[in-house]
């Protein structure tokens, strides 16, 4: 078919070729193939009766999806398959059969494409399709709707009334003759005087009288059961309802070469809804009683016949009347009496790319260009609709005289939202509004967000196709992208839009919302407390940074939430490194790059984590609070790189603040009085630390050293169990990795277990410095019996470079010098000893060195500074005593 738009938007008619691209909908060719053979089986069948008013009925297959989604095309296209045979799609030949007479009747409902549409216009519809198609009267039918016509258009012609409202068409005509012969045929029949032949209530009371009088030629006439009933009823919209009850048995009992199924293509459905679903009802009476006809039926909502809740607004509903439509039909959809509604979707990527490159062409090759293509597919998020607008936008410039770049299309279309909101109601649309500020919802997200104090808006809301649902997900609804898309950015051409006050009240009581639920519901059982929280940190930072809200509220307590146990997931897309992007200008964007530079110090060089951090904080954007958290985090990664000095400085600000991380600060000052070899003031600082401080931890790690590994253990086994306690598994596997590590020490059987667990703690974690430091423990294990450990090391050594944990090299070097110590290699154990008094050179760790000389039995070299916590000769007796016992089990080795 031939876009006229395209043809009238150049003065070359031949230039561009245009066509309505349909693109590939197997499942939906499918599904309407499938449905329709075995409505053609079960028609075939012998027990199948036409007046069977109680069986359930399977006689419709339904699409919904929103606006622009392709449902009007999809019937468009399912109307020429029925025309034409030779366009029906391979798969139909099959479910169908050649033998079959359809008769494809499309009535669009919507109230913009024909004014006046009702019930009325669809009747004749139909039975106007009917008249080319079968060529005879249906005189039971066509008696009563004459006799009907008769009564409510006095004065008004048929043939009149068809050539005014544009349903004459080519057989436009047949219908009143065939009425008017059907007049005839029952008076004739009946043999009624010859006046009496053209007044169809004459006639009609006529054959009630008959029929009630049980005359055989009446019967015969009449056929249907139910006709007298019919006839003598008032001839009004109701009783027009019920006649199609009579059409149904009239086709049914065609001679073989007349007989034809209807298939009746209902469009924009959601058109016939009202408060009171008048129109819907007479719709829905309509498909009831022709249960030999077979109907498409395409909306914006889904058919709610199959729902118990509808009853007493609609004749037949429940899922006993509607098998396939009920919400939740378990059956498959190939099955028989399978599933019959259906989620129309979006298009694939691939599908909108071939849409457009086929949709207009010029001498036969794409005239939108592919980076065109791929700007406009990214933006429509496979909406139909978006894209279709993008071709008219795509000639609009070309009619200018330019061609058209991909820039042109980083753009929404105000057509979008004037679809999407056209058949909300006002509570709806606000809902919906607010409801795009967030990535997901539930309904007590959207309707906190909107600001009302019930649900059914949200609860209606949710039930369009615009809103996608994930019931697995932490909030299981969200809204279609392009949708959300238009609102947010071009909401400025429908009557009631927002002001950007509107819009910044609605993100702070969406930002408000987040908080109450983070607070205050109990996810722990159905999500996990620790996803729940990132998942509304995500989203309150988007909210927060987006809308410019300085007031960070609950932001600041979840931020703090999010950094307590060490886990680390990604809370926003990585952001550019400073120089090579814009720079901060909210606080939320701030708290976002602080987290990132966080959680992203597992992936960076320890470097760049100090200088984002740095640079976060010279922006002056973060309340006090946020400030000791950047500082804290700076001062760790100061210390991984070595630069003691200025780790020492930023934990003491910290400490002195005497806020949330004053005890962590606290404990960043052991551990650095502990790599300075200051164990007595490292002790000393203990008792002020608690859990917050990781007490038992920092005491495990200023004994080992000492080697006490026995006391070291029970410290760590305590943390251990504190961290179960408090559900803290990052912690967890950070302590069990300094308990493998000490093990493996003293007992490299039992570490094999202890180092497996590790591995296992740290699997779901985003921990590199603890996952190195258990290859370090195993290195520990092996040692004096792995032949290639020196490969292992230079690997560790390169990994440990990369990722600016400095720290971890001095210990590296000390398991090295184990292993050759183990192995009494004296050139390799001093080569080891000598590359170890580089690594700690500044005096860090420098007691690395001193553990390296007990394990070799060595003299200290001069100026050791180090203090320990017991007689530096006991110490050494209990290194070299682990070197001792280890070298019996190498000596086959």
């Amino acid at each position: 078919m031939a876009d006229l738009r395209a043809l009238f938007s150049s003065n070359d008619p031949s230039g561009v070729q245009s066509a309505e691209a349909f693109t590939n909908r197997q499942l939906q060719w499918s599904l309407v193939a499938t449905a329709l053979g075995e409505h053609l089986q079960a028609i075939a069948a012998r027990g199948f009766d036409v007046e069977d008013l109680e069986h359930p009925r399977n006689n419709v297959i339904a699409f919904y999806g929103i606006g622009g989604v392709g449902k009007s095309t999809l019937l468009r296209k399912l109307e020429a398959a029925l025309t034409a045979a030779d366009q029906r799609p391979q798969q139909w030949a099959t479910a169908i059969g050649a033998g079959e007479r359809l008769l494809p009747v499309r009535i669009d409902l919507s109230r913009s494409a024909s004014t006046g549409t009702d019930f009325e216009r669809v009747v004749l519809t139909i039975r106007l399709a009917l008249a080319g198609a079968v060529g005879r009267p249906l005189p039971g039918f066509d008696l009563a709707l004459r006799r009907y016509w008769d009564a409510q258009h006095p004065g008004e012609p048929l043939e009149d009334y068809i050539r005014r409202t544009g349903l004459m068409g080519k057989v436009g005509q047949l219908l009143p003759d065939q009425l008017q012969a059907a007049v005839s045929e029952v008076a004739g029949s009946l043999q009624l005087p010859g006046m009496i032949g053209s007044a169809a209530g004459q006639v009609a009371t006529a054959l009630v009288h008959a029929l009630r009088e049980r005359r055989e030629r009446a019967q015969a006439l009449a056929g249907a059961a139910r006709t007298a009933a019919l006839l003598e009823a008032e001839p009004d919209l109701e009783a027009l309802s019920y006649y199609p009850h009579l059409l149904a048995w009239e086709l049914h009992h065609l001679p073989a070469k007349k007989k034809v199924v209807p298939v009746i293509l209902l469009d924009t459905f959601e058109d016939t809804a009202d408060r009171h679903r008048d129109l819907e009802r007479l719709l829905q009476r309509l498909v009831w009683l022709m249960p030999g006809a077979f109907f498409v039926i395409a909306g914006r909502n889904r058919l709610p016949w199959g729902e118990a809740a509808l009853e007493g607004q609609l004749d037949y509903t429940g899922p006993t009347a509607w098998p396939g439509l009920t919400p939740r039909a378990e059956q498959p959809a190939h099955a028989a009496g399978g599933r019959r509604q259906h989620l129309l979707g979006d298009f694939s990527t691939a599908d909108c790319d071939s849409y457009l490159a086929r949709r207009l062409t010029h001498e036969g090759q794409p005239l939108i260009g592919p980076d065109i293509r791929a700007v406009i597919t990214e933006r429509s998020h496979g909406l139909p609709l978006h894209l279709d607008l993008s071709v008219a936008r795509f000639l609009e410039i070309r009619r200018t005289g330019r061609m058209p770049v991909a820039a042109d299309f980083d753009h929404t279309f105000p057509a979008l939202i004037a679809r999407t909101l056209s058949d909300l109601t006002d509570d709806e649309r606000h809902v919906l509004r607010s409801a795009s500020l967030l990535d997901a919802f539930d309904l007590d997200l959207a309707t906190r967000a909107a600001g009302l104090a019930h649900q059914a808006p949200a609860r209606r809301l949710v039930e369009r196709p615009m809103i996608g649902e994930d019931p697995y997900a932490i909030w299981p609804y969200h809204l279609h992208g392009a949708i959300r898309t238009a609102l947010q950015s071009d909401d400025t051409h429908t009557p009631d839009r927002w002001t950007p006050a509107d819009w910044n009240q609605a993100a702070t009581r969406a930002l408000a919302a987040l908080g109450h639920q983070w607070q205050h519901s109990d996810r722990t059982a159905a999500t996990g407390d620790r996803a729940f929280l990132v998942a509304c940190l995500r989203q309150g930072l988007r909210l927060a940074r987006d809308h410019h809200l300085n007031d960070l509220a609950w932001l600041t307590d979840a931020a703090f939430a999010y950094i307590d146990d060490s886990v680390w997931e990604p809370i926003a897309p990585p952001t550019p490194a400073p120089g090579t992007g814009p720079a901060a200008d909210t606080p939320a964007d701030a708290l976002a790059e602080v987290l990132t530079a966080i959680s992203r110090r597992q992936h960076e060089h320890r470097d760049l984590t100090t200088r984002r951090l740095s640079d976060v904080l010279a922006a002056g954007l973060l309340s006090d609070e946020l400030v000791q958290l950047a500082l804290y985090y700076r001062a760790k990664a100061d210390k991984d790189l070595g630069r003691t000095a200025q780790a020492m400085d930023g934990m003491r600000q910290v400490a002195a603040s005497e806020g949330r991380l004053a005890s962590r600060a606290r404990r960043g000052l052991a551990n650095l009085a502990r790599i300075h070899g200051d164990f007595p003031t490292a002790l000393s600082i203990l008792p002020g630390l608690g859990w917050k401080g990781r007490q038992h931890r920092v005491h495990g790690d200023i004994l080992w050293p000492q080697g006490d590994f026995t006391a070291a253990a029970h410290a760590f086994r305590q943390a251990r169990d504190q961290a179960e306690q408090h559900q803290a598994p990052g912690e967890r596997a950070i302590v069990q990795t300094r308990l493998a590590l000490g093990t493996a020490f003293t007992d490299p059987v039992r570490a094999q277990d202890e180092i497996a667990l590790a591995h296992q703690l740290l699997e779901p974690l985003d921990q590199r410095a603890t996952v190195l430091l258990a290859q370090i423990a195993a290195l520990v294990r092996d040692a004096g019996t792995d032949h290639a450990i020196a490969d292992r090391v230079s690997v560790l050594r390169a990994q440990i470079d990369v990722a600016g944990l400095l720290w971890l090299i001095p210990l590296l070097e000390t398991a090295l010098v184990f292993h050759h110590a183990v192995r009494d290699d004296q050139g390799e154990l001093t080569a080891a000893i000598t590359r170890l008094q580089a690594a700690t050179a500044t005096g860090d760790f420098a007691y690395y060195v001193d553990i390296a000389h007990y394990m070799a039995d060595l003299p200290l070299p001069a100026g050791s500074a180090v203090r320990w916590l017991e007689d530096p000769e006991l110490i050494r007796t209990r290194w070299r005593r682990l070197v001792m016992d280890r070298r019996p089990g190498i000596a086959t080795v």
